[in-house]
Parts: C-alpha cells; sequence; structure tokens
C-alpha cells in the first residue's frame, strides 16, 4: 500500500511557493487526466510509468540541464517544458503517484513532487534537496513510496560502494553552494550519511536478453545508472522499457537534446560509457 502521508503540508511563505509557467500547470493536468483515462489499460505502477514518460517523450520536450537552479533561495520547481534526467524521472514518478492515489489537482501533484524531492517531503530547502540518487532511494524507501531491487543473483552480481563527496569538493560547480557557502557542511552530512553504504546491482555484462533479466527488471523501472567517477554514487537516469530485442532506456538525453526511448539497448549504451558500469533497479510501489 503505498504512504502518502504528510502531502497536506501547507506552504504558506511566499518563498515557499512552487514556481511554475501557466504551460506547466496545463501540461501536469492534462497528463493525468489522460493517464487516468487509461488506468484500466495499464493496471500496474510500472506500466504507468513507462505510459506517461512516453507521453512526455510524444511532447518533444528538450534536455535542460540546472533547471531547479534559478534563484538565490530553494523553491519547488515545476518545470515540464525543460527536463534533465533527474526532473524526468521525479515528474514520471510524482504523476504516477497523483494517478495511483487518484490526486488529480494541480495542488496535489506540487505536494507529491515535494514530498520526492526533498527530504522526509518537507518544505523546500537546498540542503533538504535530495542530491544523491542513493539518498533519494533511501528517503523515498521509508515512506513507502518506493523499493529497490536487490536479486536475484545472477543478474545482481555485483555490489556498488557508494561514494557520495562530490559536491562539497566541488562546491565551485554549484551555484547554489556558491551563493550561501554556509550549506555546505550540512551537504557534508547529507554526503556522509550515504557514503560507504553498499548495494547489488547489475553488472554491463549481466543485460542480456533473456527471460532471468525479463522476469527481473519490469517495465516502468526506474534504471539507476551507477558510475566510477570519484565521489559521485550515480551518472545518469531513466526508465525501463522492453523491445524484442532487449531492454531500453527512455530518458532525458543530453545526447539527444530531448527526451527520448533510446534506439540502442541498455546492453549497448553501457557499453559506450566506460564510466557506467551497471544499473540499480528501482520500482514503484503499488
Amino acid at each position: 500500500m503505498l504512504f502518502l502521508g504528510g502531502l497536506c503540508m501547507m506552504m504558506t511563505a511566499a518563498a515557499q511557493q512552487p514556481q511554475y509557467t501557466q504551460e506547466d500547470s496545463l501540461r501536469v493536468m492534462n497528463l493525468i487526466q489522460s493517464a487516468i483515462e487509461d488506468t484500466l489499460a495499464y493496471p500496474t505502477a510500472g506500466q504507468m510509468m513507462l505510459r506517461i514518460g512516453r507521453a512526455i517523450e510524444a511532447m518533444n520536450v528538450p534536455y535542460v540541464a540546472h533547471t531547479l537552479e534559478p534563484n538565490d533561495k530553494e523553491r519547488l520547481i515545476v518545470n515540464l517544458r525543460e527536463l534533465d534526467c533527474t526532473t524526468f524521472v521525479e515528474t514520471v514518478t510524482a504523476l504516477t503517484l497523483c494517478v495511483r492515489t487518484h490526486r488529480t489537482t494541480f495542488e496535489d501533484y506540487c505536494r507529491v513532487l515535494q514530498k520526492i524531492r526533498y527530504w522526509q517531503g518537507r518544505p523546500p530547502q537546498y540542503v533538504r534537496r535530495l542530491h544523491y540518487f542513493t539518498s533519494w532511494i533511501e528517503d523515498n524507501t521509508t515512506m513507502d513510496l518506493v523499493r529497490e531491487i536487490q536479486g536475484p543473483n545472477p543478474p545482481f552480481t555485483a555490489v556498488q560502494t557508494v561514494q557520495a563527496h562530490y559536491m562539497t569538493q566541488h562546491p565551485d560547480k554549484y551555484r547554489m553552494l556558491t551563493v550561501n557557502p554556509q550549506d555546505i557542511p550540512m551537504i557534508r552530512e547529507m554526503e556522509q550519511r550515504i557514503e560507504g553504504k553498499k548495494y547489488r546491482y547489475i553488472p554491463q555484462h549481466q543485460l542480456f536478453n533473456n527471460r532471468l533479466l525479463r522476469n527481473t527488471v519490469h517495465d516502468g523501472d526506474i534504471i539507476v545508472i551507477i558510475t566510477n567517477k570519484d565521489g559521485l554514487d550515480t551518472q545518469h537516469l531513466g526508465i525501463a522499457a522492453w523491445h524484442s530485442d532487449g531492454l531500453h532506456l527512455l530518458n532525458a538525453s543530453s545526447i539527444h537534446h530531448k527526451v527520448i526511448e533510446e534506439p540502442m539497448t541498455l546492453r549497448q549504451y553501457l557499453f559506450k560509457h566506460p564510466s557506467m558500469p551497471g544499473i540499480r533497479i528501482v520500482r514503484v510501489n503499488e
């Protein structure tokens, strides 16, 4: 059962009001309403994730980085006109949770988005945003919204030891930390909560087009591509989409400059990127 307790949190201060355009709110409402009409055709959370992700792809949304960073102080940003890999996955997840729990207003969507983006759904602050996706997984798991798949072995034959120190070792790469250097120690506390933890993952060479992988990774699962870059836990995110030739990635792509379902298989994609040794799998709860 999904637990969405705390969604009625009031955002009273002007600085806490969501930031969006009329086009953003219209897109949210259209996506929710059309998905609700298709509920019978997409009965599981994973099927709905993929259906909504593909609907966003059909909108030809461009890839744009740093869309959560336009202000000196943190606000809840709702932007369906421009997406990066993280905001794409968050958008699809929030829309899916709304549809699955019959929350049909734009205000509902904003509350769900806040809940999954910030620690325990608290009012937006930069130090509460779940910057590392391992933190995102852990926090949303504690709220019973998602769960990480860790087996069977195979294909989960490898273990990641999480690194998380990139932000505090390179604060100059983050505008908000440049503007607010007093936040760096609190970001370090977030990093320390996950650094050194171990999670099972599926390495590149285990991404076969076989029954085992098809039974393990489902359509609509969140694919978390890990990295061997120093100080980071993940490098890219997307949504699982099975084709006849194997597993593909629906993602906001900096390579294609838009939301797209990758034409190559995920196995081919990862072997083209040596810094991406494999994938973790996260599933939205029913």
